[in-house]
């Protein structure tokens, strides 16, 4: 297996779907749902995944991708062999359902094609005798496929094609050692097709282990005026300063938080102590904030970590020391508290927003003894600051921007073989939960964390704490504490 070369390259658009290779039966399938001209990411992947080939397309959602996939999947059944041809993995189960509906319309035409979806949630004897009946198709989220292949109810040496579908989304949830040991019991010679919004580092690592010489191709969003790809620059870090009097200071980053409002904020200070400080002051002024500094034990470092990944914090006070390694995806601001001597670190320190195609905001504040620091910088990246003046930032309305989701920490973790798919299934099951109002869920050797919506976390720890998982009572609280 060998990854995806890193410059995207795109086939020759084809416009209309009766100009592809599809067998007879599909086409009509497809003329009857009145499509006539493909969407830019069918454009761009059909014609390459019909000739069978490895593909990894970053495309936004409701972008036409499971036709994309589900067309290419379909064309290369053979009907009259009752084996599972081809498997789609989904981050939830709503998702999982309507892509297997999406599936059924368009393989509508072709014959008796059977397609199941699996999902946790639900009660696993019924989905194991349709399986003993065959299917063709097979969509599912990871953990109940897991445990389908567990028992030796899903078999899957016919499989000719594999579809991670919102495969970032599925790393975000915790699902990537679900995802490898799927693909693992998986035919060699298959074809793997992975969908993904962003293209985060996880993703890179699967394709390199799972894809053989993937062809990568990157589809922008329309417009809303032109319904044609976007044409701003993604990436991009916008770097301003503010002068600062010292005994200011503290007080200034909640300020550029109320006008700025970003989700998520790494804030960089040069000393343990200011990290504690500036803790306090966040929280008094009503953010939710927490500190990583080299005081706190492994423990309290994890919980910090999950909650900010988890997005159920807005912003973590670090020293350079203590976030040294960290990779927070979608950062959306980084404020240089202090301004650090080290001009590389300036660097590293910006460098963690921006990513994966979105924008990041730097905002450096600067007291006249810090001016010569901040020279040196100018130089070294070759372009000035752009200075704005703090008496001109306006709070914006609402007040402190609060973290939209909120982290549980569950009793049980990986020793009691509690997996992601167990959790989610609980919280979509007989919980009657929404999968979009599950957020990253992290399990550990002996406690498992999950993000869910901040409105209804009270209502999760009631249902979840009267009811199961797996097997055991579920004993559980939220992690609402501020850790310093």
């Amino acid at each position: 297996m060998s990854a995806a070369s890193s410059a995207p390259v795109s086939p020759a658009p084809v416009a209309a779907f009766d100009q592809l290779p599809l067998p007879e039966a599909l086409k009509a399938g497809v003329a009857a749902l009145g499509f006539t001209q493909m969407t830019p990411v069918q454009a761009a992947s059909l014609p390459a995944a019909l000739a069978g080939e490895d593909l990894i397309v970053q495309a936004p959602t409701g972008s036409g991708k499971t036709a994309a996939f589900g067309l290419a999947l379909l064309a290369a059944l053979d009907s009259s062999l009752w084996q599972v041809q081809a498997l789609v993995l989904c981050p939830t189960r709503e998702l999982a359902d309507q892509v297997a509906e999406e599936l059924r319309r368009l393989a509508r035409a072709a014959g008796n094609v059977k397609i199941l979806s699996l999902c946790g949630g639900t009660p696993m004897r019924p989905q194991r005798e349709s399986l003993a009946h065959g299917a063709h198709v097979v969509v599912g989220t990871p953990g109940r496929l897991m445990d389908l292949l567990d028992v030796g109810a899903l078999q899957l040496g016919g499989l000719q094609t594999l579809v991670f579908d919102e495969a970032d989304r599925m790393l975000d949830m915790g699902f990537i050692d679900d995802m490898v040991t799927v693909a693992s019991q998986c035919p060699a010679e298959r074809q793997t097709l992975l969908f993904s919004a962003t293209y985060p580092e996880g993703i890179a690592k699967l394709a390199s282990r799972f894809l053989r010489k993937p062809r990568q191709l990157t589809v922008s969003a329309p417009t809303a005026k032109t319904g044609g790809p976007a044409t701003a620059p993604a990436g991009q870090i916008r770097q301003l300063a503010f002068e600062v009097a010292d005994s200011d200071r503290l007080h200034v980053v909640g300020q550029l938080l109320r006008h700025y409002r970003p989700a998520s904020t790494i804030a960089f200070c040069n000393t343990k102590q200011q990290c504690r400080d500036l803790v306090d002051v966040l929280v008094a002024e009503g953010f939710v904030a927490l500190a990583l500094h080299g005081d706190l034990d492994q423990r309290e470092r994890d919980q910090v970590l999950i909650r900010f990944s988890q997005r159920s914090v807005s912003v973590l006070v670090a020293t350079d020391v203590a976030a040294r390694g960290l990779d927070i995806e979608q950062l959306e601001a980084v404020i240089n508290v202090d301004v650090t001597q080290d001009i590389e670190q300036h660097v590293h320190r910006i460098g963690r927003t921006g990513r994966a195609g979105h924008d990041g905001l730097a905002l450096s504040l600067v007291s006249m003894d810090e001016m010569g620091r901040i020279g040196r910088i100018e130089l070294a990246q070759g372009k000035p600051f752009d200075w704005e003046k703090l008496g001109e930032l306006k709070d914006a309305p609402g007040g402190p921007l609060r973290p939209a989701m909120v982290t549980l920490q569950i009793l049980g973790g990986k020793k009691e073989k509690i997996r992601p798919g167990d959790v989610l299934g609980a919280l979509t099951g007989d919980a009657g939960f929404a999968g979009s109002q599950i957020g990253k869920i992290k399990v550990g050797d002996f406690h498992t964390y999950v993000a869910v919506e901040a409105s209804i976390a009270d209502q999760v720890v009631a249902k979840l704490s009267s009811g199961t998982l797996k097997g055991r009572k579920a004993k559980l609280r939220r992690l609402d504490d501020v850790i310093r």
